[in-house]
């Protein structure tokens, strides 16, 4: 079996195009993710309830099925009901974002929920509003606390992302699939793609970390 990584190495500024597209998609992704996040965790704490089940429902439903599926279903389903197609990178960041409020809102409940509920009734003593109460009492401190787990849910959609691959997104993953089928070696362009995620993901890790120890600085 021929292993020849030389064979990839023309090909590699290609493969590494890749790492702006695979970037750009969780990014998007996380920051619609987390605004929407926000809400849905909003909607679970709140004393409404058909607002309170539509929430649970929504996170039920998004992290009790496949990403892949919710791919497959926004990409080839929808425009069967639409009419009009969706183009692939749309159709990722679609996916991921509604797929990651999901984990996001949950994440940000308990960190909601941690804060002590002396601080929420205080505030109310005080008239604060409700809304003024959460943007600058509640919501930073939580924040603080739930930092590593964002930090671990943004790892987590970053190599997530490579099953983008499947509705033809030119991410790191398909370009490395694509050389593989031009060289007839996957092997070699494949683990090239292993090694630049484990680069983003140990990088991720750093700065999550640098992050969490200058906010612990703050404090």
């Amino acid at each position: 079996m021929d292993i020849n990584f030389s064979s990839i190495v023309p090909s590699l500024p290609f493969i590494l195009q890749g790492i702006w597209v695979t970037l750009q998609i969780v990014a998007i992704s996380l920051l619609i993710g987390f605004a929407w996040g926000i809400v849905l965790a909003l909607l679970k704490i709140s004393r409404i309830k058909p607002l309170m089940f539509l929430a649970d429902a929504y996170t039920s439903i998004f992290r009790g099925t496949p990403l892949v599926l919710q791919l497959l279903i926004i990409y080839f389903g929808l425009p069967q009901l639409l009419g009009f197609p969706i183009e692939p990178y749309p159709a990722a960041v679609a996916a991921f974002s509604l797929n990651s409020a999901a984990y996001i809102s949950e994440i940000i409940r308990a960190g909601i929920n941690a804060i002590d509920k002396g601080q929420t009734e205080a505030a109310m003593a005080l008239g604060v509003p409700y809304t003024k109460m959460m943007k600058d009492i509640i919501l930073p401190q939580a924040f603080k606390n739930i930092l590593p787990a964002l930090m671990n849910e943004f790892i987590t959609l970053t190599k997530e992302s490579a099953i983008v691959t499947v509705i033809g997104v030119q991410d790191i993953m398909r370009r490395a699939y694509q050389v593989g089928a031009d060289t007839y070696n996957y092997f070699a362009p494949l683990i090239f793609a292993g090694i630049i995620y484990y680069i983003l993901v140990m990088l991720l890790t750093l700065l999550g970390k640098g992050v969490e120890r200058r906010m612990k600085r703050s404090d």
